[in-house]
């Protein structure tokens, strides 16, 4: 199995961190995103949505998007569970994924703000308004949905998790004020003293000089 990734993309980081928490081997291609590299014919011949992840799962089988990889991972390898038992419980776990994956990170990825100052000619300032806007949006609502335990779905890791915290230190990056929002605040801070999220984390992969 191979993940092509990049040490700063959020939607990869998570797929790092299910195939940890599965204790799933996995080789690992990095794509520059930086340099342009996920836009090259090369890239686009493998993916032609010119994004990571992309999860080579065999020779002739290769999944995109990060929440459908995540789909696949916790239904081909299902323990431990990163869903809980009951349906009504899922569809819970399932909305807070889609907060982040579909309401917050497509407005602050790399090619969006990439758009903002380029083709728009955003400042740099407003760009970094606009960042901070859209994840204080989404971090306000996706509070109330936390109830103070370990994790953001009581004491046990879940999908929430392994989509909630690459965005969180996305947010941290960009000087976002998490004062707001303790309850997040403190599951980052438990998931980051795990090893599976340590390990998955951008400054412990080889490609972080880049």
């Amino acid at each position: 199995m191979k993940l092509y990734s990049y040490f700063r993309s959020s939607a990869a980081y998570r797929v790092r961190i299910a195939l940890n928490v599965k204790a799933i081997d996995y080789d690992t291609a990095f794509i520059n995103l930086k340099q342009g590299e996920q836009s090259t014919p090369e890239w686009l011949a493998v993916n032609p949505e010119g994004l990571v992840p992309v999860l080579e799962v065999s020779t002739t089988e290769k999944l995109t998007q990060s929440v459908a990889i995540l789909e696949w991972i916790e239904e081909t390898y299902p323990q431990p569970a990163l869903l809980p038992d009951s349906g009504h419980e899922r569809a819970q776990v399932r909305s807070m994924v889609g907060q982040i994956a579909c309401d917050i990170h497509p407005l602050n990825n790399l090619r969006t703000l990439k758009y903002l100052t380029g083709d728009l000619h955003v400042t740099e300032e407003n760009k970094l308004n606009w960042y901070r806007h859209w994840i204080n949006t989404g971090f306000t609502a996706f509070e109330k949905k936390l109830v103070g335990g370990l994790f953001c779905f009581g004491e046990q890791i879940t999908l929430a998790d392994v989509c909630l915290i690459p965005q969180v230190y996305n947010a941290i990056r960009f000087n976002v004020d998490l004062t707001p929002y303790p309850f997040i605040e403190k599951v980052y801070q438990h998931c980051m003293s795990l090893a599976v999220f340590i390990d998955a984390s951008p400054e412990q992969q080889p490609d972080a000089i880049l």
